[in-house]
């Protein structure tokens, strides 16, 4: 079965979070993002803390998720933004999508 990435990180605000949307889509490194608001409670220099951010969810292919990652890294605002990602099963139709904006061939063959 064919697999993606998604890859999930959050961002103090809605100009961040598409800014940093724009240079991994322009660079094509995701497929695409989805992005919604939500409330973060954490631990930060030994304080909690509660803040409203945006939430982006990328969909990549996973060779390009190291890329993607140091992209973030590079252009985001938070001293440490926590980056996660988790291979997932699709179907071909959505993997080859994500293969072909991502600018590789076919990832159902």
């Amino acid at each position: 079965m064919p697999t993606i990435t998604l890859m999930r990180v959050t961002c103090p605000d809605d100009d961040s979070a598409r800014a940093i949307t724009r240079a991994a889509l322009t660079e094509r490194l995701a497929a695409c993002a989805n992005l919604g608001a939500i409330t973060a409670e954490f631990h930060w220099d030994n304080a909690l803390n509660s803040a409203a951010e945006i939430v982006v969810l990328f969909k990549t292919r996973p060779e390009l998720a190291e890329p993607l990652a140091a992209q973030i890294r590079k252009a985001h605002p938070y001293d440490l933004p926590a980056i996660t990602w988790w291979e997932v099963q699709t179907d071909a139709a959505t993997a080859d999508w994500v293969a072909s904006e991502t600018g590789a061939h076919s990832a159902s063959r």
